[in-house]
């Protein structure tokens, strides 16, 4: 594709153009932009983005590892099929990863780790109180991925963080509306509570708990 609707990335020096173009392009790819299943041109994506292709290569190479493009061997790179039924069987796996990391992190949490998750849980407080959804889910987001590096385990991690596409299209489906924002703030409160307990087997089935009924909101068909 060389022709594309994206919009050129403003002249800044904070964050760095592969960081720009990986937002843009996550963005273009999680509202449909870059429609599912359409070949992806480095070169087309670099001129609509006005940058030099390298970060756009840095880009996707970071969108290919959290499942958003695909390379397929003597063919090129593509937008992946996020299909609903795709993304509730992503989001089924996801639940049992978050659920394990969940159980991992009770049991390592230190009191340093603690006050971590209770630091992202007042920025998802602030972001509810708001009802500012982007916020609430980049708040979202930076309290998982603190709970993920609380386990130290490498692998968990690197697997959670190829599931990222049902992250990045999935909150937009769940976090909705006012309702949705109070009743996900309360499930991280509960489960950082039982994290700072030392409760992991609680704490692992509270996170699944957290995780399966955002899954039923975000695809309630495919979920159930």
């Amino acid at each position: 594709m060389t022709d594309t609707p994206l919009t050129a990335i403003a002249s800044s020096n904070d964050p760095p153009l592969a960081e720009r173009a990986y937002l843009r392009l996550r963005e273009a790819i999680a509202d449909g932009t870059l429609a599912a299943g359409s070949k992806i041109s480095e070169r087309g994506l670099a001129a609509a983005l006005g940058i030099s292709p390298q970060p756009v290569r840095e880009a996707l190479r970071r969108l290919e590892g959290e499942g958003m493009v695909e390379s397929r061997p003597r063919s090129g790179t593509f937008v992946a099929e996020l299909t609903p039924a795709r993304l509730a069987e992503i989001g089924h796996i996801r639940a049992a990863l978050e659920g394990a990391a969940t159980g991992i992190a009770a049991r390592r949490a230190t009191p340093a780790d603690i006050a971590a998750l209770r630091a992202r849980l007042v920025a998802i407080r602030g972001a509810t109180a708001l009802g500012d959804a982007a916020a609430l889910a980049e708040a979202n987001d930076s309290f998982h991925r603190t709970l993920h590096a609380i386990t130290g385990n490498a692998f968990l991690i690197r697997s959670l963080q190829a599931l990222r596409a049902y992250f990045h299209v999935g909150s937009r489906r769940v976090l909705g509306g006012e309702e949705q924002f109070r009743q996900a703030e309360a499930e991280h409160a509960a489960i950082v509570e039982a994290i700072a307990a030392g409760e992991a087997e609680h704490a692992e089935a509270l996170m699944q708990a957290h995780a399966m009924r955002s899954l039923r909101v975000a695809f309630p068909e495919e979920a159930a």
